[in-house]
């Protein structure tokens, strides 16, 4: 019952707000009579995901692949970059700079870009957006749980004539995943604006970007907010489900356990 009160203390405060925000929109649009094209009611978004669920979700579903494919790139060519960088010096003194640089690009002027090169209609420049955005955070964040090691461990390792790849193995890596998850978790959100972005400048039929600018330019409003809701709710839950990984494969932190500092 304990670790059921924790929950609902946790959840409870978020679902409270989540619900009143909620109220207050649909009275807000209801009382002052807010137009469809300023800003629908919850309950006609809601209606419009239920009337036209079957061409939300293919488009939606779409585009969720876009943003795992480049998440699943942009994260491991930042995991495998940071390691690299991590162990030698000069490399991080090279290259860093330029990665700053690549993460500094709005995504919004490298999307045509990225059609230039892979192609308007097909999957791959979303793909490349999406990773190009996730590779950054994860980078930076598995960089400082690399270089966070305490010198202790370090010296001690060296004390046991442990190689370059068993100290990576048994102490870089279990000190850096809880930032290399803070990376992943940073990277969900990442991956799904750009694939949607990317979309907004010429994309597959049936993407959700493609579909969304559609709807907008018929005055579809319904529909094109219905759109925003299930890839925020795609985002929310993919968030999720990289944070669950996080907690299973962190039971041993203390942050994880409960047991560390508020």
């Amino acid at each position: 019952m304990s670790r059921a009160r924790r929950y609902v203390y946790r959840w409870l405060p978020a679902l409270v707000v989540f619900v009143a925000s909620i109220a207050f929109w649909e009275l807000l649009v209801r009382l002052f009579g807010v137009q469809d094209f300023l800003l629908p009611a919850p309950s006609d978004i809601l209606a419009t995901l239920r009337d036209d669920w079957s061409e939300l979700w293919s488009a939606a579903f779409f585009t969720f692949r876009e943003a795992v494919a480049g998440y699943v790139i942009g994260c491991a060519a930042g995991f495998l970059a940071a390691a690299a960088i991590a162990r030698y010096r000069l490399l991080r003194a090279a290259v860093m700079p330029y990665a700053i640089a690549a993460g500094a690009i709005p995504i919004i002027a490298f999307a045509p870009i990225t059609n230039n090169w892979f192609g308007v209609t097909g999957m791959s420049s979303k793909i490349a957006i999406a990773a190009i955005l996730c590779f950054f955070p994860m980078l930076v964040n598995t960089m400082k749980g690399l270089t966070s090691v305490p010198a202790s461990s370090l010296e001690l390792m060296r004390s046991y004539a442990a190689s370059d790849l068993t100290v990576f193995r048994r102490v870089r890596l279990p000190t850096s995943l809880p930032y290399v998850f803070s990376g992943l978790k940073v990277a969900t959100v990442l991956a799904m604006i750009g694939a949607i972005v990317g979309d907004y400048f010429g994309g597959a039929p049936g993407a959700l970007g493609v579909e969304i600018r559609r709807w907008v330019g018929i005055f579809a409003f319904d529909q094109a907010w219905a759109g925003i809701v299930l890839a925020s709710v795609l985002g929310i839950l993919f968030y999720g489900a990289v944070a669950l990984v996080e907690r299973f494969a962190l039971s041993w932190h203390p942050s994880v356990r409960g047991t560390g500092a508020e």
